[in-house]
């Protein structure tokens, strides 16, 4: 049996995959140009919306750059000492970047320049961009599901100072919506509102047709059931994709798309479902249909329209919901009602 060509595997580019074009070549060609108009991108998407795929490709593409150092941190740890350690395993690789006695130590943060020993790693981060820049060389820092607190705080703060001193940096970051509305209006790191971001929309319902269409060698007219099915989504692309291959002669639609509703359970449902209030819970429960009348909501929630307004628009900028139609609101998801209509 030949091998499934998609995957589950979250942030790794799948066999099967749909590049999006336009957003990979809008950040590249920018972080390229010789005065670059922005050096800081942020990718915004809902889960499995492929935001980590996106920033993969593009670290990639720069990493056979050999103009460019490549250094991915874990939004988890402590940003600003993970960078001096990693950023100095980067610039190892480099023929005659680093001076003979530049060392990092072991244990903490300490480089070594002949007899001078600095303990702190801002000074540990300067000496690498400097050797860096002598050398023409161009830094990307890439940040995966960025998240809202101190750590980012500091970092983000001394990322504006790289920039001032017109250090070759660059910043590529994924996350929610919430995380990076957080991060861009804290009170201290507001110049990240000036910088481009990048809202993942749906893939195109062509290519994924056409992918189908080839791979499972079915007809036209299947290929589009099964492409309206994922509604654009990536991560159900790909689930879709898998259950299809393994089961889709040896199984009708009904039981494929069973299976379908609980890998969108386990994967990603339950984890959206789990961030959200109450209240926009309710709203869920109540778009059960592509496109379901507001009157309708407001009046089974007994709900204001101002409330519900509030409420809307948040989930608009979250992408769960989509509003397209004046008076209609559905949900962007694949079978999102289906999955998480019994959800409490």
């Amino acid at each position: 049996m030949k091998t499934n060509p998609f995957s589950l595997t979250f942030g790794k580019q799948p066999p099967q995959y749909i590049s999006r074009y336009e957003s990979t070549d809008m950040i590249l060609s920018a972080f390229r140009e010789e005065i670059p108009v922005s050096q800081i991108y942020l990718i915004e998407g809902l889960r499995g919306s492929g935001k980590t795929v996106l920033m993969t490709t593009i670290s990639q593409e720069l990493r056979e750059d050999k103009t460019w150092i490549v250094v991915d941190l874990n939004a988890a740890g402590k940003l600003l000492n993970d960078l001096a350690h990693r950023l100095y395993d980067s610039c190892k690789g480099v023929p005659k970047l680093l001076d003979k006695g530049f060392n990092l130590s072991v244990a903490g943060v300490g480089l070594g320049i002949g007899s001078d020993t600095y303990q702190d790693e801002i000074s540990v981060i300067n000496d690498l961009l400097d050797a860096a820049k002598k050398k023409k060389k161009r830094i990307l820092i890439t940040i995966d599901e960025v998240v809202h607190n101190q750590d980012m705080r500091e970092f983000a703060s001394q990322f504006q100072i790289w920039l001032r001193e017109d250090y070759p940096v660059f910043l590529l970051m994924t996350g929610l919506y919430e995380n990076i509305y957080a991060i861009q209006n804290d009170v201290s790191l507001t110049f990240l509102l000036r910088s481009p971001k990048v809202r993942l929309t749906p893939l195109s319902m062509l290519q994924i047709k056409s992918q189908y269409e080839a791979i499972f060698q079915i007809s036209e007219e299947e290929a589009i059931k099964l492409a309206e099915l994922t509604k654009g989504y990536a991560f159900a692309f790909q689930a879709l994709g898998m259950l299809y291959w393994e089961y889709g002669k040896t199984m009708e639609l009904p039981g494929i798309l069973s299976k379908f509703d609980e890998l969108l359970e386990d994967f990603v449902y339950t984890k959206i479902w789990n961030s959200l209030s109450e209240s926009e819970r309710r709203i869920i429960h109540c778009i059960d249909t592509d496109k379901v009348k507001v009157a309708r909501i407001l009046e089974v929630l007994s709900m204001s329209a101002g409330t519900f307004s509030k409420y809307r628009d948040g989930l608009v900028k979250s992408g769960l919901l989509v509003s397209e139609t004046h008076g209609y609101v559905g949900l962007s998801l694949p079978r999102f009602y289906e999955v998480t209509r019994f959800m409490n």
